[in-house]
């Protein structure tokens, strides 16, 4: 995974769902690491990963088309 970088960040797994799915929309390979804790799931966070050469168009995009 070391040519992936983190573009977003949330505990709400739906978040980074749907900006994964933005970032496929707009032909950028993205993937959901689950870095939740595994018993209660009370603390962590689901990441948004690209591969490096995606990451400032896909930081851009997180930033200028996704609003919730």
């Amino acid at each position: 995974m070391e040519n992936w970088i983190k573009v977003f960040e949330s505990g709400a797994e739906v978040r980074a769902e749907i900006v994964r799915g933005v970032l496929e929309e707009h032909g950028i390979q993205a993937v959901v690491l689950n870095k939740m804790e595994t018993v209660y799931k009370l603390f962590g966070t689901y990441q948004v990963l690209v591969q490096r050469e995606n990451s400032i168009l896909a930081s851009t995009i997180v930033q200028n088309e996704i609003t919730f």
